[in-house]
């Protein structure tokens, strides 16, 4: 029996049908749906330009297959309350579903929305589609929030895997939903075009190599994890720190706007370790992974600071170098050193970077520039088609030795042993630092060394065709250890 008459469900950042929780809800107990995507303007961190470009594409992709269930998708702008409130009075809604997030201002926006939902008497209801358990569903034996990711990840791994057995999984797919109420679509009461919001870039249009690197949406979520199942994750635990090759999911932006859920990928593939098909220990590297996505967002629940914050905080007498110059070469790949550069580089291009390349071009900014990690998370947050503030901040913080399980301040990759043992035969600088491609293997990472004669072949001019190094890796990481050790006897307040 259908106990509502209408009901709104609230999109955020879970743009799919299947594994749905609120959408579920809200095809078993009302007659009519009311879909809606809000543009939250009061929110204090709105997307990133690469993050914006992903929305576009994936709300327009929602809107598309809504409507092949018989559904139409509002999108509306404003404070959300506000938006609500007038949705309802208009739509007569009696009730309010919605996929939680955890972002510190939208836990404290939601909670204060289902307060004034429940005072007017329209039932608000959340649920978990984000997450395979939830930050308050896993703690310490003494209830304490984890802070060392290993004992972290063993309780997740646990948990999940007695969900599955309890039959707890993904969703199945939905039937043909109930139709949005017809005067919220033929009247326009709420709902604003797409292309007015702007979430495209245009003059310039900088987003070409974003079009040509992603399909977005639900359907290209799915087909993207298939495809991994079918190559790359049968060699993913020996391959994935290699940016010369097709290692890795590339799942991340579909992940951070919920056109895939994490418990939609658990499940298959633990289907493939059950069929034979795929070899546990190669994907158990790839779930932990996951893993470290839920653990940053425990973080983030329990320690709403992190993005702003040294977790830390004898990092908050660091002596940070305000060096624009510096910041200026990092970002647009022109520090000299060919495996951070082709990473920046391909972030510019794809809005996207490989993991390893991500941590090598983190500890470069940090420790051998000396620059605020909160520069480079700035940084990564407006390039980012996956950027999320738990793992974007979590993330920079480990790199920074400032984190929660972080790694030692002192370990600072040397960007060309990293170039060489990662990108062997340098094909990923080659791809992204074309100007060098010339050279031969053994000296791509470090054009300096070449003899003139090779720069000469292959084309090179260091200080005019490729830059000659910002910094002597050497003398910057003597200098980044002297910081440190100006902070390890530092006392806290």
């Amino acid at each position: 029996m259908k106990e509502h008459d209408s009901v709104i469900v609230w999109f955020r950042q879970d743009l799919r049908l299947a594994d749905n929780p609120a959408l579920a809800f809200a095809e078993r107990h009302a007659k009519q749906i009311i879909p809606l995507f809000i543009l939250d303007e009061d929110d204090p961190r709105t997307p990133g330009g690469a993050s914006r470009w992903w929305l576009h594409q994936s709300l327009d992709a929602l809107a598309r297959d809504l409507k092949t269930k018989g559904s139409s998708l509002i999108l509306a702008r404003g404070g959300a309350l506000v938006v609500l409130e007038d949705i309802i009075g208009k739509s007569g809604a009696t009730g309010v579903v919605w996929n939680r997030v955890y972002e510190p201002w939208a836990r404290n926006r939601d909670s204060g929305i289902k307060t004034t939902l429940r005072a007017r008497g329209v039932m608000p209801k959340s649920f978990n589609a984000g997450l395979l358990k939830e930050p308050h569903e896993i703690a310490t034996r003494n209830g304490d929030p984890f802070r060392v990711f290993t004992p972290f990840w063993k309780a997740l791994a646990q948990e999940v895997d007695q969900a599955v057995d309890r039959a707890e999984g993904p969703l199945p797919p939905l039937p043909a939903l109930p139709p949005t109420p017809k005067a919220l679509v033929t009247e326009g009461l709420a709902s604003e075009a797409l292309s007015v919001w702007s979430l495209q870039p245009s003059r310039p249009d900088w987003a070409g190599g974003l079009r040509s690197a992603w399909t977005v949406g639900e359907a290209a979520a799915s087909d993207r994890l298939d495809r991994f199942l079918e190559d790359a994750a049968a060699t993913y635990k020996t391959d994935r720190d290699r940016p010369d090759l097709t290692g890795t999911s590339r799942l991340s932006p579909h992940l951070h706007w919920g056109e895939i859920g994490p418990r939609q990928v658990w499940a298959r593939v633990q289907a493939r370790i059950a069929d034979g098909s795929l070899q546990s220990d190669q994907v158990w590297a790839f779930l932990r992974e996951l893993g470290w996505r839920e653990f940053s967002t425990h973080l983030l629940y329990h320690f709403p600071a992190l993005p702003d914050a040294n977790f830390n905080p004898r990092f908050d007498v660091f002596p940070w170098q305000d060096d624009t110059v510096a910041l200026s070469r990092w970002q647009q790949g022109k520090t000299g050193y060919p495996i951070v550069d082709a990473g920046m580089r391909e972030l510019w291009e794809t809005g996207w970077m490989h993991n390893r390349v991500r941590m090598i071009v983190a500890s470069f900014l940090i420790k051998h520039l000396l620059v605020d990690w909160r520069r480079g998370e700035a940084w990564f947050w407006d390039t980012l088609v996956d950027a999320d503030l738990a793992n974007n901040a979590a993330s920079w913080q480990w790199v920074a030795g400032s984190g929660a399980d972080a790694a030692p301040y002192f370990r600072i990759f040397n960007p060309i042993l990293q170039g060489e043992k990662f990108d062997p035969k340098g094909d990923y600088v080659r791809r992204w630092v074309p100007e060098l491609s010339r050279l031969p293997d053994k000296v791509i990472h470090k054009p300096w060394e070449a003899p003139a004669k090779m720069l000469d072949y292959a084309g090179v001019v260091l200080g005019e065709t490729y830059p000659a190094p910002v910094v002597d890796h050497r003398a910057a990481r003597n200098r980044a250890l002297a910081a440190f050790d100006r902070i390890k006897s530092a006392k806290t307040a």
